[in-house]
């Protein structure tokens, strides 16, 4: 009996013991570790993270794309294109070595690229420069057109009319004899000339020693008016002549200038480099020599003339037939404007050849100054 029992009691242990057993791996399969679960919502948070992170860069790159295509097209507009040139004046009649000069007008006012191109059918009648300026050159009937160069089909026509220029008597033909002319030691390197009082011809003129003279301190007459002078045209292409036959081509880049021309191109150069800085290469209306119609701007209007094979032989040779050089280097402070290797100034070929001698330019020659009073 008692072996029955203690049988019992071991078949009892060995099942509480089997059953203790198995409920430790139910537990173990269905709970996973902690660790494990820690883990699998961080994982889900990161890649929620990356998403979010991944979305908001793609939306900023496309606002910056867009941006910058906003950006790009602000800054590229469409150019205003000329449709219509118009001028004041479709017909001229000029003199041989006289000018004139139609006034254009563009539309629309605010068109981008209001530039003009010259030209003239018949050079050997009548030439044209780059402000539209007209020369007369010999007799006869031309035609000189401008074009817009934005759109060439914007533009007119203007008939030249060419005439033998007529005898010239001006008053100061009759004005009192000016003082003779004497000649100043050469190359003294200041100035030994005494001036003569000015003389006066057309009511406001200035003449010294029978110069005429017009810089900063000595204006002109704004209806002062006469033209290219023949007497110094004539010179001119005599000039031309003799730097033809030593293979040098000399032309006219700007002639003869009204007061009212004057006024318009200095108040264009004080509008794009300010008065101050205009005042160093631009005269002011009046005080301009090429309103005496003696002065000339010759093939190039740019400081790299003086370099060139023109502007060397200009330079050496003008005095010959009567011109100087008329603002020289190294002379700014006493003309008042700065070196222009192109600009000549007829004087006649006596007082020509004494000054360029001298080595003085003709402030210095004359014992005069240029300087603005206002």
């Amino acid at each position: 009996m008692r072996k029955i029992i203690s049988v019992l009691l071991l078949l009892t242990t060995v099942a509480m013991l089997f059953s203790s057993c198995a409920n430790m791996r139910g537990e173990e399969e269905t709970t996973p570790p902690a660790e494990s679960v820690t883990k699998e919502p961080e994982t889900e948070t990161e890649t929620e993270t990356e998403t979010e992170t991944e979305t908001e860069t793609e939306t900023e790159t496309e606002t910056e794309t867009e941006t910058e295509t906003e950006v790009v097209t602000q800054t590229e507009p469409e150019p205003i294109r000329v449709t219509e040139l118009t001028l004041d004046k479709y017909e001229v009649t000029i003199f041989v070595g006289g000018f004139d000069m139609p006034w254009v007008t563009m539309q629309p006012s605010d068109a981008t690229d209001k530039s003009e191109i010259w030209s003239s059918n018949n050079t050997s009648v009548a030439t044209v420069d780059w402000y539209g300026n007209i020369y007369g050159v010999s007799p006869g009937d031309c035609t000189v057109t401008v074009k817009s160069a934005d759109n060439p089909d914007a533009f007119a026509d203007v008939a030249v009319h060419v005439k033998e220029k007529p005898p010239e008597t001006t008053a100061a033909d009759t004005t009192a004899a000016p003082e003779p002319e004497t000649t100043p030691p050469a190359n003294t390197g200041a100035a030994k000339y005494e001036p003569a009082p000015p003389v006066s011809g057309f009511p406001g003129l200035t003449y010294i020693n029978g110069i005429l003279i017009a810089n900063k301190t000595y204006a002109l007459p704004s209806d002062y008016n006469p033209g290219v002078d023949g007497t110094a045209y004539a010179a001119l292409m005599d000039m031309f002549a003799g730097a033809a036959s030593e293979g040098i081509s000399l032309w006219i880049a700007s002639g003869f200038r009204s007061y009212d021309t004057q006024n318009w191109l200095y108040n264009n150069y004080v509008a794009m480099d300010g008065k101050a800085l205009a005042d160093t290469y631009s005269a002011r209306p009046g005080h301009s020599e090429h309103q005496t119609g003696l002065a000339f701007d010759l093939n190039i209007v740019a400081d790299y003339f003086a370099n060139t094979p023109e502007g060397i032989w200009l330079a050496n040779n003008c005095w010959k037939y009567g011109f100087i050089i008329r603002y020289p280097a190294g002379k700014e402070g006493v003309t008042g404007y700065k070196y222009e290797p192109w600009h000549v100034r007829y004087l006649g070929t006596d007082l020509s050849t004494a000054v360029y001698n001298s080595g003085l330019c003709l402030e210095e020659y004359l014992g005069i100054t240029s300087v603005y009073g206002y």
